[in-house]
């Protein structure tokens, strides 16, 4: 299958007239939809000043583009499923039941309550530094190895998630994670995907627009989200 965006652009396209506006903040990009709803994809520090005009004719191999494309993916399909419930992944997946755990992507918070139930991660993230951290030349190795794979959905803006999941054995279960997650049943395409985590917002939600605008992050709007899941099943 090809890489996600470029999967995604050529099923659906991209209609410039529903965009509403793209807010580039330091941290994230937000795409307001003129129906109200919301997508949003991090940067991981990269630089984003982006306009609807700029989307005419995207490119693929443009970084700036590809996060707001993901954004805008995100706008345009997250809002299309029915949600039962919102939940952390955490609380809907039972860990214990793995042997080997790869998390690709620091996400501390989950990091911590894997710690407190003392169950070992082996954990890759090349934007950041700390002592928990495995180093990068051993990540497809350590994939490849892995029976359950937790892996940040800001690899398909960077262009690294197909080779991600192809790496992963046959018995492997692949979680997205993040408020990048495109919701979309067509993920289930790739390789081993089980589960999508990913993020919805209230309509026309001017508090996460404004904190995305001065730069916040995934800890300032989280009070203004819905976690939310699709599985494969």
């Amino acid at each position: 299958m090809q890489e996600p965006l470029e999967y995604f652009f050529e099923k659906y396209g991209i209609d410039l007239k529903s965009i509403q506006e793209i807010i580039c903040g330091d941290k994230y990009v937000a795409v307001l939809l003129k129906n109200g709803k919301i997508g949003v994809c991090a940067t991981l520090d990269n630089y984003v000043n982006i306009d609807v005009r700029d989307l005419r004719i995207p490119d693929m191999g443009n970084t700036q583009h590809r996060i707001a494309l993901n954004a805008y993916f995100n706008a345009t399909l997250n809002y299309q499923n029915r949600y039962d419930t919102t939940i952390d992944i955490f609380d809907k997946i039972d860990f214990t039941k793995y042997k080997k755990i790869v998390m690709v992507g620091f996400f501390r918070s989950l990091v911590q309550k894997f710690e407190r139930e003392h169950i070992d991660l082996v954990i890759f993230d090349k934007a950041e530094s700390d002592d928990k951290l495995t180093d990068m030349s051993k990540q497809l190795s350590e994939v490849s190895k892995a029976d359950a794979v937790i892996i940040s959905s800001t690899t398909v803006f960077n262009n690294t998630f197909l080779d991600m999941v192809n790496t992963t054995k046959e018995k492997c279960d692949v979680y997205t994670l993040g408020p990048s997650t495109i919701l979309d049943k067509e993920m289930f395409k790739y390789k081993n995907v089980k589960f999508l985590f990913g993020s919805v917002f209230d309509s026309n939600d001017v508090n996460t627009l404004k904190i995305i605008q001065h730069g916040g992050g995934t800890k300032q709007f989280m009070p203004f989200m819905d976690k939310v899941y699709l599985n494969k099943d």
